[in-house]
């Protein structure tokens, strides 16, 4: 999470605006003449309906969530659903003993993902909420660490240093996770239109000391798929020559939820041996308010229990293996009522409607002439795109900047080593981006461009503006 710096002092010495005299009221403790302190705690309480309208009116600059094109997060739910977690919202999900239904109702949603990727024995699978993919991804690095160790404990922490291989467009949890546990990242940068890892390259990067393999099934840079399978395959034939059985971990935060409905055929979950474990956001295309997310292992072996811990300070005897403790229950609620709500049809009509807006958009902007398409929407529906090549008197910063001042943020940002000179703008499509606003925004889009196509070149723009945007 973002880190803040205390209030600068000109900022500490600003006096109260006057109020509204309808925030006030004739009780002299609720009643004010002047704002609250921003950055101090008041002295005295306010009135409920004062203090909301302070909160209610800032937070009204807020962008608005259904108009952004940049996040993955969930940004529309029914009405049911909202009622379900505010019924929810004070159940603390890890006391196990105090609230068993909603225990259940998370060990249900486990089962049925270890059904749905192919768990070779979903009873003996393993898997547990999380606060979102990055503390799931965090789980199951600290599982390939854990048993890399137990098998190195003769040279582990001397002579051997653990690594983890990935391509150079893994989310930004994989290299928190490889900086607060000490394994060295390797990291496979891009390679002309390769924009991900690949077989050969992940193979090349190993050695006796890889604890796994990361595979992301829907890049956040392009919503393509890493060859799950075939990652798999080569490391398959390392084994065969070298001896060095190395784990696979899918990170399928946006594709494990995906896939299964809308490409059914495609190898990359539990049917490869080799896959060892796989995370997913539900509050991504789990179709979940934030934060939810899951971590599920093959079966027992892959999850040490040693890493596990019970405590029964709560009641009950209770195992855990998170990085959080507390956290609501509410999330894993709706996640469940997602489940029952929709079923393998419901989730297979509303992610292939997703798609199908995706690749409309990707089409339709690919007419344009203005702008060339690194992916289409067919596998994540989500696409990248650039300026064409004769293309000179705008870029995807200005792009962005004119699509902001209509609302609409559009992310524009640099890709990672070898291809920082390729900059793109990304469309990520959601449950409840409709059609009807992929035309707004195609229309917004096409009527900016007049002005833009006018520019005598792109506007300058500090060097940080550039790679401001991070994944």
């Amino acid at each position: 999470m973002t880190l803040h710096k205390g209030a600068s002092p000109s900022d500490r010495k600003q006096t109260g605006h006057p109020v509204n005299p309808f925030y006030g009221e004739a009780d002299p403790v609720a009643g004010m003449e002047t704002a609250p302190p921003r950055h101090t705690l008041p002295d005295g309480p306010l009135a409920p309906h004062a203090a909301y309208q302070f909160v209610h009116d800032e937070l009204m600059l807020d962008g608005n969530s259904r108009l952004n094109l940049a996040t993955f997060v969930t940004t529309w739910m029914e009405p049911q659903a909202g009622v379900l977690m505010a019924e929810c919202r004070d159940k603390n999900m890890i006391d196990k003993d105090e609230y068993p239904r909603t225990a259940e109702l998370e060990k249900r949603c486990v089962a049925m993902l270890a059904d749905l990727w192919h768990a070779p024995d979903p009873s003996s699978a393993v898997g547990c909420s999380t606060t979102g993919s990055s503390e799931a991804c965090m789980l199951a690095g600290m599982s390939f660490k854990r048993r890399w160790m137990q098998r190195n404990q003769d040279r582990y922490p001397g002579s051997a240093r653990p690594n983890l291989v990935m391509g150079a467009n893994v989310q930004v949890c994989w290299e928190k996770f490889c900086n607060f546990w000490e394994v060295e990242a390797r990291t496979v940068p891009m390679e002309g239109d390769r924009f991900h890892l690949d077989a050969a390259s992940a193979a090349e990067q190993c050695d006796e000391n890889t604890i796994g393999v990361v595979a992301i099934l829907g890049s956040t840079f392009d919503g393509s798929y890493e060859p799950v399978a075939d990652i798999c395959a080569a490391l398959d034939e390392v084994q065969k020559k070298r001896g060095w059985d190395i784990p696979v971990h899918v990170d399928g935060a946006s594709g494990a939820m995906i896939a299964p409905f809308l490409d059914p055929e495609l190898m990359w979950d539990f049917r490869l041996p080799r896959v060892a474990s796989i995370n997913t956001s539900g509050h991504k295309y789990g179709l979940v308010y934030p934060g939810v997310g899951w971590a599920l292992w093959r079966d027992t072996e892959a999850l040490p229990e040693e890493l596990v811990f019970r405590v029964n300070y709560l009641g009950g005897d209770m195992p855990t293996f998170a990085l959080n403790f507390s956290r609501p229950g509410a999330q894993v609620a709706a996640q469940y009522y997602t489940f029952l709500r929709l079923g393998r049809a419901g989730f297979r009509a509303v992610q292939q409607a997703t798609r199908d807006v995706a690749g409309s958009m990707a089409e339709r902007i690919g007419a344009l002439g203005d702008f060339r398409l690194l992916t289409r929407g067919d596998q994540l529906p989500v696409f990248a795109f650039t300026t064409a090549d004769d293309v000179t008197a705008f870029d995807v910063f200005d792009v962005s900047r004119r699509m902001r001042e209509r609302g609409w943020l559009l992310p524009a940002y640099t890709f990672p080593p070898n291809r920082e000179d390729l900059s793109v703008l990304r469309v990520v499509c959601r449950n409840g981006f409709s059609m009807d606003l992929a035309d707004l925004f195609l229309a917004d889009l096409e009527q900016l461009l007049t002005e833009l196509r006018q520019q005598s070149g792109p506007m300058q723009r500090p060097e940080s503006v550039a790679t401001a945007f991070h994944h």
